[in-house]
């Protein structure tokens, strides 16, 4: 099976063929350089996901990943991105192993089959040639023949005729003689012609074009070939990478399974449990007793009025000293309530008759939510000259529930614990040096190092002094929390020696199952845990009051930052609406929150201009 001997008359349509074949190699080149660019767009867009949902570097998301689902999560992205390489893999793989070398065969692919076709039409016009010099030796010979039979015949008419001259016979038959000559002469060469005509004729047709069809039919297999194993290389590329991407996805798959539940419970337990005891059970007031009530209202107003707390109520110890009652305040009045204020109500509850007398369960209400509040807010600023300047948490993390200002200062000891280390190794690295220029001097100048390792001395001395104070705040708060196995401090630098002890003036006691009990000897105890909280307010003057209110409707309060109001209550404003919703006011000085402007009618003292302060 030939081409030159099949298709030895088709050089045209094996011309068209042959460009169709070399189309459809630039069309699969096409179809893989889309598929490289599809796969490095998608490795690209995998990276951004990928690093869209990476927890940003100090950030409250960074410390959510220390979860086993959040972990789990992670090893996910970072799984993912190694997933989106392999399709960069993928991507270079086809450029360098299919792009690249397609491209190169194709252009000589393109010059070989021009090549070709030029050696067939040049043997074309070479045949055509011939025909056309055969095809004018035929003319020629017919027309000398043509001449020699009119010169023939002219002669013989000549010479028939009697009144011609014989001079003129004679003309006339050397004229036809002539014409005779040429004749042959002509004849001799046509013949000539034809014999060498067909014999390139049948060169043509039995040897140069078969060769050349030959040639062409090899170059299209090549080309068929060549696609063929291009095909494969495509699918090997593929298949490479399959490994690499189940490894992946096993990745994903073991870091799912690493998911702990339990363990994620208890990380939350870890990170907001505060340390404190549940408040203990409160004391029934007998109010059918006229003695019994008068004597609990008047300690109930007390209790509001004077703003000191007691550790104990009704005389019965509590399991839990509670220090923070006392300025139970900070918990409702240090910042405006983060969410809209409540829409008012549609009427107004009808128990609540403006200054009219108050049922025990009203009076009550104060002193339950002032523990509902203790409970469910979270101090965030630890006075109110901080709250005014907008200002960071203290030092000593005293902000923050026990249990969590112990593992700050434990993480602050650390911190601290390594930073020294890396100074410790540098003035040891420095040391060295010094040693290594006293005794080359060429190397360098030893005295030029005793300012650094001045400099790391004394930064060693101030984080030294730093860590002990950070200690010192940590023996303080483990003194004061529970006694726990997993409590016990560990020190990273300083386990020979031991943190000063600067918890002489809070010591507890635990009972027998490790909670804390107060007595009636405990009152230094009390004492500490109350001025310890009280000397960071005692030099902050309550803010004036600029006007009153009266309450329209009951407001309960329950959130961080708000007051409890019963309808008709008189109250004084000490901060105006700025604009989010919420009026800023004060029972007494110990009570000051905030309550929904639309819940209050606000009169204002223009004349006091700040100046009148409740006393």
């Amino acid at each position: 099976m030939s081409w030159g001997t099949e298709l030895w008359d088709q050089f045209d349509n094996l011309e068209k063929h042959t460009q169709w074949g070399i189309d459809i190699l630039e069309k699969y080149i096409k179809f893989v350089k889309e598929r490289t660019e599809i796969e490095l767009s998608y490795a690209k867009q995998l990276r951004n996901l990928s690093k869209k949902y990476q927890p940003k570097k100090n950030s409250k998301e960074e410390e959510e990943y220390r979860y086993t689902a959040c972990k789990a999560f992670l090893s996910t992205l970072n799984e993912m991105n190694d997933y989106a390489g392999q399709h960069e893999v993928v991507s270079e793989n086809l450029t360098s192993q299919i792009l690249a070398g397609l491209a190169r065969y194709v252009q000589e692919l393109k010059q070989e089959r021009k090549s070709h076709f030029h050696d067939g039409r040049k043997a074309q016009q070479h045949i055509e040639t011939c025909w056309k010099q055969l095809e004018s030796s035929k003319r020629r010979f017919e027309r000398d023949c043509k001449e020699a039979d009119r010169a023939q015949q002219y002669f013989e008419k000549m010479d028939a005729d009697i009144n011609v001259t014989k001079a003129d016979v004679e003309k006339a038959r050397q004229q036809a003689q002539i014409r005779h000559q040429m004749a042959e002469d002509s004849k001799a060469d046509y013949s000539s012609i034809l014999q060498k005509f067909n014999h390139e004729q049948r060169d043509y047709y039995h040897t140069h074009i078969p060769n050349i069809f030959q040639k062409i039919q090899e170059m299209e297999e090549r080309r068929i070939v060549r696609l063929g194993e291009s095909m494969k290389t495509y699918a090997e590329v593929d298949r490479q990478v399959i490994p690499i991407i189940g490894k992946c996805l096993d990745g994903i798959v073991k870091a799912a399974e690493c998911i702990d539940e339990k363990t994620d419970s208890q990380l939350v337990i870890e990170a907001y449990k505060s340390g404190f005891e549940p408040p203990g059970d409160i004391e029934f007031e007998d109010y059918t007793q006229p003695m019994k009530r008068t004597v609990s209202e008047n300690s109930l107003s007390n209790s509001r009025g004077d703003g000191k707390a007691e550790p104990k109520f009704g005389g019965k110890p509590k399991g839990k000293l509670w220090p923070f009652i006392k300025k139970n305040k900070l918990m409702s009045l240090l910042t405006s309530p983060h969410q809209p204020p409540p829409p008012p109500p549609a009427s107004a509850s009808p128990s609540a008759v403006p200054n009219g007398p108050q049922s025990p369960k009203q009076q009550k209400e104060p002193l339950s939510h002032r523990f509902n509040e203790f409970m469910t807010s979270k101090p965030k600023i630890h006075c109110f000259r901080s709250l005014k300047r907008g200002g960071a948490a203290p030092e000593d993390f005293s902000n923050l529930p026990p249990e969590q200002r112990r593992k700050k200062l434990q993480q602050k000891v650390d911190e601290l614990n390594k930073e020294i280390q890396k100074e410790m190794d540098q003035r040891e690295a420095i040391t060295k040096m010094k040693d290594v220029y006293l005794k080359n001097p060429q190397m360098g100048d030893p005295a030029s190092l005793d300012h650094k390792l001045t400099e790391v001395i004394q930064n060693i001395d101030k984080l030294r002094l730093e860590a002990q104070k950070f200690e010192a705040w940590l023996a303080e708060v483990e003194g004061r929390l529970p006694a726990r196995g997993e409590q016990r401090r560990q020190s990273g630098l300083y386990d020979a020696q031991p943190a000063p002890a600067v918890n002489n003036c809070a010591q507890a006691r635990e009972s027998p199952d490790g909670s804390y009990t107060e007595e009636q000897s405990q009152e230094s105890e009390v004492k500490v845990l109350a001025t310890d909280f009280d000397d960071e307010f005692d030099d902050e003057e309550p803010l004036p009051a600029i006007g009153t209110c009266k309450a329209l409707y009951t407001f309960d309060g329950q959130n961080e930052g708000t007051i409890s109001v019963v309808e008709g209550e008189t109250l004084y404003v000490i901060e105006e609406d700025k604009g989010d919703g919420w009026t800023r006011i004060r029972r007494n000085e110990d009570e000051e929150g905030y309550v929904p402007t639309s819940y209050v009618e606000v009169y204002l003292d223009k004349n006091a201009k700040g100046a009148k302060t409740y006393i």
